[in-house]
């Protein structure tokens, strides 16, 4: 997601500030001195940005903290303009399981309306407090209040993968299994992202993006589960790539300079008696020559920091992963004896394969 910034650890689960929401910060301030406001009105104003994305934090780590509950590890809770993402392991299989994680985030929005509501019950009606009046503690909390009241509202549009559409989806499931459903759902999420785009034009730019957002969202997971389902049954044994490069410890940068420029591959495996013991990926390589150190051996500046998959494992499952992760790349090991290499576009060409014989 680019840059983001580490703000917090909460249930040891980083919370991150992409570095575009500073823009939506910048853009607020700018907006309201523009408008005549003073210091304490901007500083109420951001305040309550501040605090209705801490909403958005709690919303997400309700879906986090639901998901711990079935195995499922957040890997981190990044905040942007448009919202929170919570960057889930993976997306529970079992219906039940992924309808009590998407209801999780909203019901926390109904928690926090519901503590906020004996505050405002002896306020001005919704209609009379204007939802930029934050100056005054009552304008604070029950503009916080309907925006509360307003998220739960948005999550409930059937929206997939929108929390609304992961509800429709899980419900379908149950009867029609996770491919069926999650077709019907990411269809119907795309027909809204679509009325969300044409809508915005007209009233809202960030409806624009949210809709731009569930579309290829939609779309894209839609693909995911698709394939996961074709390759069910499959090992990496069967997909693992077996023509390979690979580097001794002794051997140079250099050498691993030529090796990258002969062929096709990105990342290199540093094998040592039939063992894995580091990768040289093309950005090392480079870093390396760019700092003089050609001469020098692969295994002082190599990473020993990798994953590697099993020969037997799923081939369903390290696809999931690897859809979760930059540049997949992993080293195939049986009985901790490298036999080969698989990556995501070695995955994706046995996916057209197999794509090709079942029609």
């Amino acid at each position: 997601m680019g840059r983001s910034f580490l703000l917090a650890r909460i249930a040891g689960i980083k919370i991150l500030l992409h570095w575009t929401f500073l823009l939506l910060l910048g853009f607020i301030v700018f907006s309201e001195i523009r408008r005549g406001g003073d210091a304490p009105a901007v500083l109420a104003t951001v305040g309550f940005v501040v605090a209705l994305f801490g909403c958005v934090v709690l919303h997400e780590l309700g879906h986090s903290l639901t998901a711990r509950r079935y195995g499922i590890k957040t890997h981190h809770i990044t905040l942007l303009p448009i919202g929170g993402v919570a960057s889930l392991e993976r997306i529970p299989e079992n219906p039940r399981q992924e309808l009590w994680v998407a209801l999780a985030g909203p019901a926390v929005n109904v928690v926090i309306a519901l503590a906020l509501y004996p505050f405002i019950t002896s306020f001005a009606p919704f209609s009379e407090s204007g939802i930029g009046n934050f100056a005054t503690s009552q304008g604070f909390l029950h503009s916080l209040f309907r925006v509360n009241v307003a998220l739960v509202v948005f999550n409930a549009i059937p929206a997939f993968p929108m929390d609304g559409g992961r509800v429709l989806r899980a419900l379908l499931a149950m009867r029609l299994g996770r491919v069926r459903a999650t077709t019907i759902a990411a269809g119907l999420g795309k027909l809204i992202a679509v009325g969300f785009v044409f809508f915005g034009l007209f009233n809202s730019p960030f409806l624009v993006l949210i809709g731009i957002f569930v579309y290829f969202g939609a779309h894209s997971e839609n693909v995911a589960v698709q394939h996961v389902d074709l390759l069910h049954g499959y090992t990496v044994r069967q997909a693992m790539m077996t023509n390979f490069v690979t580097l001794a410890p002794t051997d140079t940068v250099q050498v691993a300079a030529d090796k990258l420029l002969s062929g096709s591959d990105q990342d290199l495996i540093v094998v040592e008696n039939e063992r894995a013991v580091g990768v040289m990926t093309r950005l090392l390589i480079i870093e390396s020559l760019r700092a003089n150190r050609a001469a020098v051996p692969v295994a002082e500046v190599m990473s020993r920091e990798f994953e590697t998959v099993d020969i037997g494992a799923g081939l369903s499952g390290v696809y999931d992963h690897a859809q979760r992760t930059l540049n997949a790349f992993y080293p195939v090991l049986e009985n901790q004896r490298f036999r080969g290499v698989i990556d995501q576009n070695n995955i994706d060409e046995f996916l057209k394969i197999r794509a090709a014989l079942a029609q």
